[in-house]
């Protein structure tokens, strides 16, 4: 069997109660260093997180020989994480979801923003359709370093829109930092984990 754990954010008090249980359970733990290094691992082997093909013969080797395989996941497994691409590979029936906060829920909450008819996307690996995004009041967006903050708000000065731009960074970490732009004034600069809300003020 396989789990993919929700990890949350990032901070061990916004991890859902239980979460150390799972990797007690398990024969294989995979995950970045951060993510390892946030648990006890010493009831099973560890493996960092590698390339994905090579995660998926891993993983088919070590349930081959009937073991129990926990995938840490970031934020939330089923929100623009690995959850879904487990899934693909393996089948629902051979993988159970351990939910967690996503780094977007986290960065709504702290802002006081509802989430309602919120359209929710990421920029990782792939081209955001502006067009369409943009006709959403509020987007919520994990970005990656080729289409980040400064990225989106050159695509709203394109198209000659006005947004308020809100940039979230290692949030949950003791270094947080939350930062308020305009398309005009989002700075071209390395942004750090992020989360972006792109809100209509009209």
């Amino acid at each position: 069997m396989i789990t993919v754990l929700g990890i949350g954010p990032g901070r061990a008090s916004l991890r859902l109660n239980g979460s150390q249980k799972w990797v007690d359970q398990a024969d294989l733990v995979i995950g970045s260093r951060r993510q390892l290094d946030a648990f006890d691992t010493s009831q099973a082997t560890e493996k960092l997180f590698t390339k994905l093909s090579e995660l998926k013969q891993t993983i088919d080797d070590w349930l081959a020989a009937g073991k129990n395989v926990v995938i840490l996941a970031s934020g939330d497994p089923i929100l623009y994480g690995i959850g879904n691409w487990t899934i693909a590979q393996f089948g629902r029936d051979a993988v159970r979801l351990v939910p967690g906060i996503s780094s977007i829920q986290y960065m709504f909450n702290t802002v006081g923003l509802s989430m309602n008819d919120v359209y929710l996307t990421s920029s990782h690996g792939r081209v955001p359709d502006f067009d369409f995004l943009l006709t959403h009041r509020v987007v919520g967006m994990v970005t990656d370093s080729q289409i980040g903050p400064f990225e989106i708000g050159e695509a709203i000065k394109k198209r000659h829109l006005h947004r308020t731009i809100l940039v979230g960074e290692r949030l949950s970490y003791p270094d947080e930092r939350i930062s308020s732009y305009t398309e005009a004034t989002v700075e071209k600069r390395d942004y750090q984990m992020n989360v972006v809300i792109i809100k209509d003020e009209g």
